[in-house]
């Protein structure tokens, strides 16, 4: 019979997909961790990780144990909140756009540590999104609506984004007067063959077959680009600060999705990160949708 606080180790370290990424969260080393797969995999006479050099893998085996595994896992919070169901303490791990992480959440952090000290907060902010469905993170933040039995999913709140060039781009290069200028500017945006979401071809939308001359998969790093004077480019308008918005006809809507396991969404810590995660976004409305 195995030791359940083995599979415990091989959900964080499937989840983290390293080991040290699942040491450094369950606060020991990568070595006992490597130590307790391999005596699981023993244990059950199966591979269940395959390492290389990008982290570790699962096996087919190993997949079908992280589900049951999480099947499991989430059985035992629902017990544990049954005795301790309104206890506003323990980790909350929230996946985020890197705009949205960065630039809103990230700042507002420290308050809702004030006011919350029993939480703990780990932020994932990048370019694509971790899954609450395999519990990767408890709650994620996403452009468009999980289908997923599993989540309860609902919307945070919209925002705009529109075109943008820095003062000085704009007095060396003059502005765009249609759309139909825009070719004969340096234009900013995405990679086209690491977009990972549909919400994202923002340049399809101003003008069908805009290229960029200038490309980053982090928008955060778009937005540096148009701040030097590298061109003109969408943005959502929240990164938008010290830039001179163009072509005031071209308007983007798009909405933020928050999702957590239908597990866990009950629970106090959870109930308390989406509370301030809506109140956050009502605050910032200003600066998420200025142009209402």
């Amino acid at each position: 019979m195995f030791d359940w606080d083995d599979v415990r180790i091989f959900i964080a370290a499937a989840r983290a997909g390293s080991l040290g990424g699942a040491a450094q969260r369950l606060g020991i080393d990568a070595a006992t961790v490597g130590r307790r797969v391999a005596r699981l995999e023993s244990t059950l006479k199966s591979t269940l990780v395959v390492r290389s050099t990008t982290g570790l893998q699962l096996t087919a085996a190993g997949a079908q144990l992280l589900d049951i595994g999480l099947e499991a896992e989430s059985a035992m919070e629902a017990a544990a909140r049954v005795t301790s169901p309104d206890t506003l303490a323990g980790v909350v791990r929230v996946s985020a756009s890197e705009g949205f992480g960065v630039t809103l959440m990230a700042p507002a952090l420290p308050e809702l540590r004030l006011a919350s000290p029993g939480l703990r907060i780990e932020l994932a902010a990048t370019s694509g999104f971790l899954s609450p469905t395999r519990r990767e993170v408890d709650m994620a933040i996403t452009l468009a609506a999980p289908d997923a039995a599993r989540l309860i999913v609902e919307p945070l709140t919209p925002y705009q984004l529109a075109l943008y060039a820095s003062p000085a781009y704009l007095a060396r290069r003059g502005a765009p007067l249609t759309v139909d200028d825009l070719p004969g500017f340096d234009i900013v945006g995405y990679i086209d063959d690491l977009i990972y979401a549909p919400e994202l071809r923002y340049l399809d939308e101003v003008r069908p077959g805009l290229t960029p001359h200038l490309g980053s998969s982090s928008i955060r790093a778009q937005r540096e680009i148009i701040a030097s004077g590298g061109g003109v480019g969408v943005l959502p308008c929240f990164l938008a600060e010290g830039l001179k918005r163009v072509l005031p006809s071209i308007l983007i809507e798009r909405r933020f999705w928050l999702s957590t396991h239908r597990e866990v969404h009950d629970t106090a810590r959870l109930r308390a990160v989406r509370a301030w995660l809506k109140s956050l976004c009502a605050t910032r409305q200003a600066s998420l949708r200025p142009f209402t």
